[in-house]
């Protein structure tokens, strides 16, 4: 069997049928690292060439699908004592330049879409949380199956990012899609499936045992079927746009990270940490803006120069 880093895969023990493709970060609750991104688009090519293979399952080792990408990832960059970090995605040289950011995050786009390019089946079995980066990893695959108590949202859409992967109009509508873009809230399994979402949500005892059958079901079709049917479905989004709608979801992706909010956030982050800053972000209270946000930026610029000083040799 194939040996990654943040994934496994391999043939379901029951039914060589079915692949299962496990992320595998337990400890940080599936969180998106740099690697895992190439990760899934490589499992996913082996279980494609896998001949006994009908579809696949997508899920997360412990307690969460994926929670996003990782923090602690983006935290190192934004040590007080390193505030000229240059990451792609948290460029510190201005003016910054937007298409150096697109080139990554285009890149993790596309490997989160193998799922839903790959001509097999692939069905997301989702509990504790698919949120952020991890709902684009969730709704690139063909299926999704719930716990009903599990969440599923992209909570930064408040202050930045924006879905790179663009799906959450094609899955359930402009009015819904709004909703929860323009609040960043977060819904469960059973209101998932409520909206069309989710294919199907029980209680999490039942996950298992719910999307084992749906699997099991498709697996009995000839492979042949499956492709052509999941090409027709596919060329109907592509026909309206979806590969355009990347296009401009990525690019803005990367302004909602350097603009006046952005740097906002990212100064609020550097001087007073992650888990403060995404408290602010998720509370309701208003993000500072334009101006606002530029004369905070100023304030938590002249905090952090401080906070260096102190530990400069």
């Amino acid at each position: 069997m194939p040996d990654f880093n943040t994934v496994k895969v391999a043939k379901d023990a029951q039914n060589p049928r079915i692949a299962r493709l496990q992320l595998n970060r337990p400890d940080k609750l599936n969180a998106i690292s740099s690697t895992m991104p190439g990760d899934i688009q490589r499992a996913v090519k082996w279980a494609e060439a896998e001949d006994e293979v009908h579809v696949i399952i997508v899920e997360g080792e412990g307690r969460a699908f994926c929670a996003g990408y990782d923090m602690n990832e983006y935290a190192e960059g934004m040590d007080p004592a390193n505030i000229t970090d240059d990451h792609p995605c948290r460029q510190e040289k201005t003016p910054w330049d937007p298409m150096v950011d697109y080139q990554l995050m285009k890149r993790h786009t596309d490997e989160f879409m193998s799922l839903w390019r790959c001509t097999k089946p692939t069905i997301a079995k989702v509990h504790g949380y698919a949120v952020a980066g991890g709902s684009d990893i969730a709704l690139c695959c063909d299926m999704l199956v719930m716990a009903d108590d599990a969440k599923i949202g992209y909570m930064p859409t408040r202050v930045w990012g924006c879905p790179t992967t663009a799906m959450w109009t094609y899955r359930i509508g402009a009015i819904r899609a709004k909703q929860l873009m323009f609040t960043g809230d977060t819904i469960d399994g059973a209101k998932a499936a409520e909206w069309g979402l989710a294919n199907i949500a029980v209680p999490l005892a039942d996950l298992d045992s719910a999307t084992n059958a749906l699997a099991n079901r498709i697996a009995g079709v000839p492979k042949s079927h499956l492709m052509m049917h999941k090409l027709v479905v596919n060329q109907v989004w592509l026909s309206m746009g979806l590969e355009q709608t990347q296009m401009f979801a990525t690019v803005f992706d990367g302004i909602t990270r350097h603009n006046p909010e952005g740097m906002w956030f990212r100064r609020q982050a550097q001087a007073e940490g992650f888990k403060n800053a995404i408290e602010w972000r998720d509370s309701g209270r208003p993000i500072p803006e334009g101006d606002e946000a530029r004369a905070l930026v100023a304030t938590l610029e002249k905090q952090l120069a401080a906070a260096r000083a102190k530990i400069a040799p």
